[in-house]
């Protein structure tokens, strides 16, 4: 079956697999990349940093922290990225200007929210915001997965709450929040694609997009995006390889396969004996 669907895929002349030679290369597709990149990394950036700190206060014993923290995961968790994205881009409608001042008191910054947040931060926010959500769930995964009775050693020797996260608790939850982080930005490479609706974000999709509007070649030039999307995400499930053995070093079950071995399906080796 599988000989089968290739050698139709190979033959079939409506992929026009001419047309996908022509473009893969193309100027404009390369000029995408780079900005996919880009949205990837400071979306991811800004939902990371969001993640640790909702966690954070979602652990948290006070209840304000703690019941804010759980009404944003609720929230972004259950709304379609592609919603959140458009509000961001319509952000304008809602609030015309954006004050920034004291609380309820005088304002001294006066902006016009269309110019303060354009396409492209708007994509950012309406990534990062959502990613944030997801990223504070694994944080906290993580930081549960820590026995209490090294906060409670901690404690005992005088090292305040933000001394224990920092020295103690994180670094060992690294071992639990590194596998998902990585497939959270392999997807966020991927979800960088529906920016595309915001309009003036020239990304990978967009990039496409305009041209196949203009040579209506459509099958070819979503080939084209796809190529480059899974040497991308490639890429970085490569990296996400080492980084999960480098911290996971101590670990059976983290050093249990190579990269060489897990492509070629091999398995353990040496009856489940780290491997080096």
């Amino acid at each position: 079956m599988i000989a089968s669907i290739i050698r139709s895929v190979a033959t079939n002349k409506n992929f026009e697999w001419s047309v996908v030679r022509q473009y893969l290369f193309d100027p404009r597709i390369l000029h995408g990349i780079p900005v996919t990149l880009e949205l990837t990394v400071l979306a991811m950036g800004l939902g990371i940093i969001l993640g640790i700190l909702l966690a954070v206060m979602r652990l948290s014993p006070n209840p304000l922290l703690s019941g804010s923290s759980w009404f944003y995961i609720w929230f972004f968790r259950g709304t379609p990225l592609l919603v959140q994205l458009l509000f961001w881009a319509n952000i304008g409608a809602l609030f015309p200007t954006i004050d920034l001042g004291v609380p309820f008191g005088p304002s001294f910054i006066h902006a016009n929210a269309t110019t303060l947040i354009p396409a492209f931060a708007a994509g950012v926010l309406g990534l990062g915001l959502n990613e944030g959500a997801y990223m504070a769930e694994i944080v906290r995964a993580g930081i549960i997965s820590v026995p209490e009775g090294q906060t409670e050693a901690a404690s005992s020797l005088g090292m305040s709450r933000i001394q224990i996260m920092r020295r103690i608790v994180l670094p060992q939850a690294m071992r639990v929040i590194v596998p998902p982080t990585g497939n959270e930005t392999i997807s966020m490479l991927k979800n960088t694609s529906l920016v595309f609706v915001l309009g003036s974000v020239f990304d990978l999709t967009f990039e496409a997009q305009t041209i196949y509007n203009s040579n209506y070649q459509v099958i070819p030039l979503l080939i084209v995006i796809s190529i480059w999307y899974l040497a991308l995400t490639s890429v970085l499930y490569v990296g996400q390889y080492f980084i999960e053995r480098r911290y996971g070093r101590g670990f059976t079950r983290a050093q249990q396969v190579t990269m060489k071995e897990r492509w070629l399906g091999l398995g353990r080796r040496g009856g489940g004996a780290p491997t080096r």
